[in-house]
């Protein structure tokens, strides 16, 4: 039977699941891998694309590429668009079921692939389709490091300082609140579990590909029986299309020994992704980006040493827009259901070409004209839209 390869890059919500044949990853050369003698030593630095996944350089056959670390990945996936660029043999792995319909997957044979103190010698990479959309920026990455080249190893993820490397497992090179952790040996990702409510939520995949916070099935946020969060929704992206949840604030929950507070949490539709693949959701880059974190699950554990302002309520949108960015302007890709820009008219596929009176540009999302769409309630922004026109939206708090 074809093993399941699952696949996550998001820019803020689930994990595709893909079932790959004839030949799936898993029954392919698995190569070999092994840690430097320093690899302590050797962090690599990070930046956040703004879908808050973990964007970074490694090489593979010595060629330097993009790639985001992504727990959420059961076998690493190379950019088709990358393979073809580098006339790299594609052979066939045939097709994947994902959100939003098929996925064609291939397979690539690879010398050497470098992260970091690890290197894998042998082996391969599956190759797909990585839309730049799925990170929220305007370039796209060419590798996903998934789980058969990290799960033997633990992660120590330095969010404050923007680095990660690759450690032995059994290391414990901070402190912090302990949780489950642990390989799932059918989907072949990480795995843990959150109680929420009166719902004590199992297992949840462990994926630092996911741009959003804490993601929960429907009939887990019915279990936990949660009265007084304002909700809205919010759109994600998957390899083969998008999935619209429910999203609100809840006062707290709690990842093993941790008590988080003011986390936001997505709901997804009733038959979703998560209760697909029998996941009862996901903890993404979204939570734990607010913690120093090790991933060990060899060890059997996840540590989270909260950061300064680890429970300081999230950044909501008072604008009710979720954005996708383009090299000179916005793409409205959702209205937020109850959100002023609902009110307002706003249509998805609305262009935005101008902030105020300033031109989007390139490197617009590292800069602080990109705060404006969750900027202080009562604000009046003049947006200029790319037909000439210009329109004017007042912020508010709506959920």
């Amino acid at each position: 039977m074809a093993s399941a390869l699952i696949l996550s890059l998001l820019l803020a919500a689930a994990a595709p699941v893909v079932a790959a044949s004839p030949a799936p990853p898993a029954e392919r050369e698995a190569g070999v891998t092994r840690l430097a003698a320093n690899a302590e030593a050797q962090w690599v630095s990070f930046d956040l694309t703004p879908g808050n996944q973990i964007r970074f350089d490694m090489t593979v056959d010595g060629r330097p590429l993009t790639a985001i670390l992504d727990t959420g990945v059961s076998y690493s996936v190379l950019a088709r668009r990358y393979a073809e660029a580098a006339k790299l043999p594609i052979s066939a792995g045939g097709s994947a079921t994902a959100i939003g319909g098929a996925v064609d997957i291939g397979w690539v044979a690879t010398r050497d692939v470098v992260l970091g103190g690890l290197t894998r010698t042998g082996g391969g990479l599956s190759v797909a389709d990585l839309p730049a959309i799925a990170t929220g920026s305007a370039r796209p990455v060419d590798l996903l490091v998934g789980r058969d080249m990290t799960g033997d190893y633990a992660l120590d993820i330095d969010y404050a300082a923007r680095r990660f490397r690759v450690l032995r497992s059994g290391r414990l090179p901070f402190r912090g609140a302990v949780a489950p952790l642990a390989i799932s040996r059918e989907k072949r990702v990480y795995i843990g579990e959150v109680a929420l409510g009166d719902a004590r939520l199992r297992p949840m995949v462990v994926d630092t590909g996911d741009g959003s916070s804490i993601t929960v099935t429907s009939a887990g946020w019915r279990e936990a029986k949660l009265a007084g969060v304002r909700t809205t929704t919010a759109i994600s992206f998957g390899l083969a299309g998008a999935v619209v949840s429910t999203i609100g604030i809840v006062p707290q929950l709690s990842v093993g020994q941790l008590v988080a507070r003011h986390v936001e949490v997505r709901v997804e539709p009733v038959g979703g992704f998560s209760e697909a693949i029998g996941a009862a959701g996901r903890i993404g880059s979204g939570f734990l980006q607010n913690y120093r974190v090790l991933l060990d699950p060899q060890a059997g554990r996840m540590v989270l040493a909260p950061e300064a302002g680890a429970d300081k309520p999230p950044l909501r949108s008072t604008s009710g827009l979720l954005l996708g960015i383009e090299p000179d302007r916005l793409r409205v890709l959702h209205v937020m259901r109850g959100g002023p820009a609902a009110a307002a008219g706003w249509r998805e596929g609305d262009l935005i070409c101008a902030i105020d009176g300033t031109a989007i540009a390139r490197g617009y999302a590292a800069t602080p004209l990109a705060n404006w769409s969750a900027d202080k309630a009562g604000r009046t922004v003049t947006l200029g839209m790319c037909d000439g026109t210009t329109r004017r939206l007042t912020l508010a708090d709506f959920y």
